[in-house]
């Protein structure tokens, strides 16, 4: 028989062991997670991909999911980050250091794409990426539209919207957008989306999956966040140059 590698409830992250003496069938959130490719009654798919990475590297697992999530968009972080907030109120990983390892591995996968469009321009970037599965090159378009229109902000409001977030970095690149600016505004983008997720995921518990199917739910919360705050910087900036105009007149 096999011997998975287990999460158990209650094990802090660095006692994560192999164990074989709890049955497949005692599978349920909040009781145990457990990985064994060979075993049908554990875990699959994405989630199962995840907890392997989390096994085997703890929280530096969550990083490269981040980083593969990031420059090969269908895989969502919607279910990914709330589970491994979960594992961190059952205090078998961090909190901290997903968040920082999550934000980082982001950040890297952001950088390659910067790269890849600074490199090759974007048409190219295009052609070249389209070409993976599930990726439809009418994201790239959004992505490089929403960069068009909103400039620099769209860097760090980009991370906050699913399709726009990873491909976002393309035309950063392509446009030569200065390193530091993307670098700061990615890196707090990137921490606000995963922090919220994370935490969502701890605050939820044995009900982290809900994130993922009421994802569309948060997309709106966050479509009218951004709505909200972009309005507010057309209110600032219309007021300001009111009052720059009165003042000129005022000294005239």
């Amino acid at each position: 028989m096999p011997t998975s590698t287990l999460l158990t409830a209650g094990a802090p992250a660095d006692s994560l062991r192999a164990d074989s003496s709890l049955p497949a069938d005692s599978l349920h959130a909040g009781a145990l997670l457990a990985v064994d490719p060979a075993d049908p009654g554990q875990p699959g798919g994405l989630i199962g991909f995840a907890l392997t990475l989390m096994n085997a590297l703890g929280e530096w697992g969550v990083g490269l999911f981040t980083l593969l999530e990031t420059v090969f968009p269908p895989i969502p972080s919607e279910i990914v980050l709330p589970l491994a907030g979960y594992l961190a109120q059952l205090g078998r990983l961090n909190m901290v250091l997903i968040v920082v390892t999550s934000t980082l591995g982001a950040y890297l996968g952001a950088l390659l794409l910067y790269g890849l469009g600074a490199a090759l321009g974007l048409d190219r970037s295009i052609r070249l990426l389209s070409r993976l599965p599930l990726v439809d090159r009418d994201d790239f378009e959004k992505a490089a539209a929403w960069f068009e229109k909103h400039g620099r902000s769209a860097i760090f409001f980009g991370r906050l919207v699913p399709g726009i977030r990873s491909l976002i970095s393309l035309p950063a690149g392509a446009e030569r957008m200065p390193l530091v600016t993307f670098t700061t505004f990615t890196l707090t983008g990137s921490l606000l989306w995963n922090g919220l997720l994370i935490g969502l995921g701890a605050a939820l518990g044995t009900q982290y999956e809900l994130i993922d199917q009421y994802s569309s739910v948060l997309n709106y919360a966050v479509y009218a966040a951004l709505a909200g705050v972009i309005a507010w910087l057309v209110v600032r900036r219309v007021r300001r140059g009111r009052q720059a105009r009165q003042a000129r007149n005022s000294r005239a």
